[in-house]
């Protein structure tokens, strides 16, 4: 499933692969969208390329530093880029935080679950964490799905009203999954 020399993983329908220059102005296309604005938590609006561009050049340092694991999620027949996911390392609580977004015109297609599985199994197996977190808004329960689908198990409500977006507080939904290899 995973490549170590190429840093990619393989699902039955998708490529997660590292983000490459070449990618910034699909990304731009698709997180140019408010849709995708109002679901996620940093992503601006509008997003002009030079933020794709900037975002995918940390990767590279991110990743060599375990520091994150940023994948573009592609079809594994076409190579179209559907979105990406990432996931942050916290070495001293041996966990960290998934987050994914996914182009609009292809929600609903399973690809987010799919990816999140993938990158899961990632952490637990190579990256050895005890522990995969997410959250997400509670008006955008799409993505609660997700993780449920991925086999994550809700923890609760972070403070809620935790985030001030489109002038209104949301909630966040927690949700967290712990290596089944690892007991403490």
């Amino acid at each position: 499933m995973y490549d170590q020399e190429k840093r990619t993983l393989t699902t039955e329908r998708l490529i997660l692969r590292p983000f490459e220059l070449s990618d910034a102005q699909r990304v731009t296309g698709l997180c140019n969208n408010y849709n995708i604005y109002k679901s996620t938590l940093t992503l601006p609006y509008p997003y002009p390329i030079d933020c794709a561009v900037s975002w995918i050049q940390t990767h590279e340092e991110h990743f060599n530093n375990n520091k994150s694991y940023e994948f573009a999620i592609t079809d594994k027949s076409t190579n179209e880029l559907y979105g990406a996911i990432g996931l942050t390392n916290n070495l001293t609580h041996r966990n960290g935080e998934l987050g994914y977004w996914i182009g609009e015109e292809n929600w609903g297609n399973g690809y987010a679950t799919e990816a999140t599985k993938a990158v899961t199994q990632f952490a637990f197996s190579e990256k050895h964490y005890h522990k995969v977190y997410a959250r997400y808004f509670a008006s955008n329960p799409g993505s609660g799905r997700v993780m449920q689908k991925s086999g994550m198990v809700q923890e609760g409500v972070l403070l809620q009203q935790h985030v001030f977006k489109e002038n209104k507080f949301e909630d966040l939904i927690h949700y967290g999954i712990i290596n089944p290899r690892q007991t403490s």
